[in-house]
């Protein structure tokens, strides 16, 4: 075998190793850490902004439920990426890609370029997709490093706001947005289709891959290969005892009825469209719901993959909670504004957007929720870019690509995954912290790059 890779003689395996090891010793499950953020949060604010610790629990309590309706949004979008994943047709398609790999390094590569697609693509699709395919890579690969491959495939989830499911720049783009008398309606050619995030989207697609893959241990002994024995063998709908179906069992398995439904819903998504019928969460969760059921056409298999999905989103619909009610002391105590204020204070209008990339980033820690963080912290932006003269467009992106960058070490959007591949938090965090840095700098000098031109 060769040797380490090296940065200027850093070995890049010493330094995920040191990062793994750092946070086997240090970091606790992502519903501890929900726990500390809460008490973080409420403490920032009797400290920062004065607030009563007694205002700040009824903030918290408050704010605990306003994120139900979002949640469940969260919550479907998640389930019906899922489900079409594991679709016969896609499940074969991916089958085939994983059987065509033989190599830890391709393995990598691919694993990123489906989560990194995918998610740009859709988010919840990517992120389940991602995972769904790392695992098979993992069982038909040997040699495959199981924690990195998992932490590649979710690596690619880092483009979401930047793609066709991006939340900021598609409420931007809606006819009755909430700041739409303050920027107006900024199109998605602005945006995810300007020619700086295509090119960004395209660096990250074609050097990601091979970043990590770099990551991958050179020796044996560091290789932690997937337990075929730990992987959760797919629901399928049982066949009846008796020998007499009942007429209510041929129904529960009619093609008929599936593909009847599924094909009704993809002929409503295309009026919708003819119309000019705007994209949003809720035509994206209405398409891959129905077009789920088309592609199983059996009711019956579409609820046993649906009892599969529902393990997989568990962490978020328990977790949610808790990042809404951190949400409401950050709103409750004007936390989040003054946070906010401070990036814009030292801004220029050729600068907003890499402060307004930073804050975002660092909020999105906090409350990871690109729409919901947008609602608080979006007027404040919106009005320094007006004052700046500063882009729109760039300031309200950055406070997205921020929000996606940081999502790769905020421990809530992965639960999805850790929950597909049976690894815990800390196998897979020492190499997200090392992603984490090298999108860092592409982004980072794309939200520069961006500010300077459209000032």
């Amino acid at each position: 075998m060769t040797g380490t890779p090296t940065i200027r003689g850093l070995p890049m395996n010493a330094l995920a190793n040191f990062f793994t090891r750092l946070v086997n010793r240090y970091m606790p499950d992502p519903l501890v850490i929900a726990i500390l953020l809460t008490m973080l949060t409420m403490l920032l604010a009797v400290l920062m902004q004065g607030t009563s610790p007694l205002n700040a629990v009824r903030y918290w309590g408050d704010g605990f439920w306003d994120l139900l309706a979002f949640s469940m949004q969260m919550t479907v979008i998640l389930l019906a990426g899922y489900i079409l994943a594991k679709t016969p047709l896609v499940d074969g398609i991916l089958n085939r890609v994983a059987a065509r790999v033989t190599t830890p390094f391709v393995a990598i590569v691919v694993a990123t370029l489906v989560g990194g697609i995918g998610s740009w693509l859709n988010w919840g699709f990517g992120l389940v997709i991602g995972g769904i395919v790392a695992q098979k890579l993992a069982l038909n690969v040997k040699g495959l490093h199981y924690p990195l491959v998992i932490a590649a495939a979710y690596s690619g989830f880092a483009l979401y706001g930047i793609g066709l499911s991006g939340s900021v720049p598609l409420l931007i783009a809606t006819e009755g947005h909430f700041l739409q008398d303050t920027i107006g309606l900024i199109p998605l050619s602005e945006t995810i289709f300007s020619p700086i995030l295509l090119i960004t989207s395209a660096l990250i697609l074609l050097t990601l891959p091979f970043f990590n893959a770099w990551l991958h241990p050179k020796h044996a002994e560091d290789i932690v290969e997937i337990d075929p024995t730990t992987v959760a063998k797919p629901s399928v709908a049982p066949l009846p005892n008796d020998t007499k179906t009942t007429t209510a069992e041929r129904l529960n398995r009619s093609k008929v009825v599936g593909i009847g439904i599924g094909a009704l819903g993809m002929l409503y998504i295309a009026l919708y469209a003819f119309d000019g019928g705007s994209l949003n969460l809720n035509t994206i969760n209405f398409a891959f719901l129905f077009l789920g059921i088309l592609l199983f056409a059996s009711p019956a298999n579409y609820l046993a993959a649906l009892t599969d999905g529902i393990r997989i989103v568990s962490g978020i619909i328990v977790q949610y909670p808790f990042y809404a009610g951190i949400m409401g002391i950050l709103v409750g105590s004007g936390l989040v504004v003054s946070f906010a204020n401070t990036f814009v204070d030292i801004s220029s209008a050729q600068t907003l957007p890499i402060w307004s990339f930073i804050s975002g980033a660092i909020i999105n820690l906090l409350a990871p929720s690109g729409g919901g963080q947008w609602a608080v912290q979006g007027p404040v932006m919106v009005q320094a870019a007006t004052e700046l003269g500063a882009s729109q467009a760039a300031t309200a992106l950055a406070v997205q690509i921020g929000d996606q960058w940081s999502n790769m070490v905020q421990p809530f959007w992965i639960l999805p995954v850790l929950a597909i591949s049976g690894l815990k938090l800390r196998d897979v965090m020492g190499y997200m912290v090392l992603i984490l840095i090298y999108l860092g700098v592409i982004y980072a000098s794309a939200m520069l790059i961006w500010g300077y031109l459209g000032a």
